[in-house]
């Protein structure tokens, strides 16, 4: 084992029911004076987003809003957003929203002021140093979903609107200044939408914990976010209002995402393209993947699941883990087929290929080959 790697960990989060009220306060701390709120078209209207924009206007801050925003942000997205920002002359962002006004919210910063194309910034070696990164505008970010976790990443997942490739766009000052986690905010998700950010929160620390690159923070954050899903998922989706579960499943999302610096694995390196090519929601999508990917890692991970498995209350070890997995996805009606998702089987050649590109591919406990993800595919459909 190389005992040789780089860590990194969140920022500043404000957690807890009421606090989006401390928005002005975050964005001082952030030094952000004429913000700009981006987030997705379903959320401009809502409630919840007159709500942040209201508390703004009462603290003296011109708020702006801009939620041209697709589930599966692009780069057009980007650009108009981009165009939004200097337009307005704004000197930083609040990104609000689930994982797309995050991802995008967070780009808007990152390239309002740089020079080069968003692709230059693929998260590949070291092409984040071609960032002026005294150009790059603070972040304040606002989830209001729980399953994500972008708002304590250096990164954002971009589509090429032209390719219909998703990319990983990485900067460490991408990494929001600010987080507010109020759980009251996520109290309006239906089931659907519950159950989808909540089963992401849930892929990603399954990939973390499964991952073999050596990490051990990240893999007891990865443990305690599964637990903290298993035991109040199921609580969020039978009473959405049920705030100390919704709040457990905010931390969990948080953590998830902490811990996926540890690795991603098939799992994401599967769904990054469907959600690419056929427009799904990236965390259904996830879990429909996950049996099928926990069967072909089984001979490398069934020893740490065999484990972990007491602690997560869960009996027979990885083979228990295992039938939870399935016995979720059937409680949260989540498909038991890709092909339920809209997914066309004469495309399996194209997504294995972008499959091998993705770089969660080098996460995954076991080598990543085009045969064996033929069959994750294959046997998805």
């Amino acid at each position: 084992m190389n005992l040789i790697a780089n860590w990194s960990y969140p920022t500043a989060i404000r957690f807890g029911a009421g606090r989006i009220a401390e928005l002005p306060e975050a964005c001082a701390q952030a030094g952000v004076t004429r913000p700009l709120l981006v987030t997705d078209r379903g959320l401009a209207a809502l409630p919840i987003t007159a709500q942040a924009l209201d508390v703004l206007e009462a603290a003296g801050l011109d708020g702006a809003r801009f939620a041209e925003v697709d589930p599966n942000p692009n780069d057009q997205n980007l650009a108009a957003g981009i165009a939004a920002y200097r337009r307005g002359g704004h000197d930083g962002v609040i990104a609000f929203g689930g994982g797309s006004g995050l991802d995008l919210g967070k780009m808007v910063a990152f390239m309002a002021g740089q020079t080069r194309p968003v692709w230059d910034f693929e998260d590949v070696g070291d092409n984040w140093a071609r960032a002026d990164a005294s150009k790059i505008a603070p972040i304040v970010a606002v989830p209001t979903t729980a399953g994500t976790g972008s708002e304590v990443g250096r990164a954002s997942v971009l589509t090429n609107s032209q390719t219909h490739v998703k990319k990983i766009i990485f900067h460490p000052q991408v990494l929001p200044k600010v987080v507010i986690c109020d759980p009251e905010l996520t109290i309006g998700m239906p089931q659907a939408i519950t159950a989808g950010t909540g089963l992401d929160a849930f892929a990603h620390a399954v990939e973390a914990f499964s991952s073999p690159h050596y990490h051990p923070m990240s893999q007891g954050i990865a443990l305690e976010a599964m637990r903290l899903v298993i035991d109040n998922l199921p609580l969020a989706y039978a009473d959405g209002t049920n705030v100390a579960a919704r709040a457990n499943m905010m931390s969990a999302a948080a953590m998830g995402a902490t811990a996926f610096q540890k690795g991603l694995g098939a799992i994401h390196a599967m769904s990054h393209p469907i959600g690419a090519v056929f427009n799904t929601h990236h965390g259904t999508t996830n879990a429909v993947c996950m049996p099928a990917v926990l069967d072909l890692n089984a001979p490398a991970i069934r020893d740490r699941f065999d484990r972990a498995a007491p602690y997560l209350g869960i009996k027979h070890g990885y083979d228990g883990f295992r039938a939870l997995v399935q016995e979720f996805n059937d409680r949260f009606a989540i498909p038991r087929t890709l092909s339920e998702l809209g997914v066309d089987p004469a495309r399996i050649p194209d997504l294995v290929t972008m499959a091998l590109d993705d770089p969660s591919c080098g996460g995954n406990p076991v080598p990543l080959t085009r045969a064996n993800l033929t069959d994750l595919f294959t046997s998805n459909m």
